[in-house]
């Protein structure tokens, strides 16, 4: 059965100088605040569009890894992914860069690589970006 997830978000202004929120349905975390200068110079204060799609990629790619690695007979105990989206303004979002570092048990560093990248094309959200460059830099803890 098909899952629909939202988010909403309120914006006031023109691109320039406008600002906005936005909010998560599933959550009682309140309202994120986003603006351009954000998203186009950086900020540690001001979430991005492209911040919200790292979190999305980076949770969908450790839950696809931890599935390809428990599937080969090898569970891991521990997935931590990072992902790093790039915006460049008048071009748009060109690339997400995946970080991933597992404690697999009994896992070999080659075969630890090959299910990784395996796991990178089947990540839903990768299939979702398919338009942009996608890496992928994995290491055994």
């Amino acid at each position: 059965m098909p899952v629909t997830s939202e988010a909403a978000s309120t914006w006031t202004g023109s691109l320039m100088e406008g600002s906005g929120t936005v909010a998560f349905s599933s959550s009682n975390l309140g309202t994120f605040p986003i603006n351009w200068k954000a998203r186009s110079e950086g900020s540690d204060t001001t979430t991005t569009p492209e911040e919200l799609i790292a979190a999305a990629h980076s949770s969908c790619f450790s839950m696809a890894l931890s599935h390809a690695l428990a599937e080969n007979g090898t569970p891991p105990e521990k997935v931590n992914t990072s992902a790093s989206v790039t915006f460049k303004p008048g071009v748009g979002i060109t690339g997400s860069h995946l970080n991933v570092n597992a404690v697999v048990p009994g896992l070999s560093p080659e075969k630890f690589q090959e299910i990784a990248a395996e796991a990178k094309t089947g990540c839903p959200v990768s299939q979702a970006l398919a338009g942009i460059e996608i890496t992928l830099e994995a290491t055994l803890a």
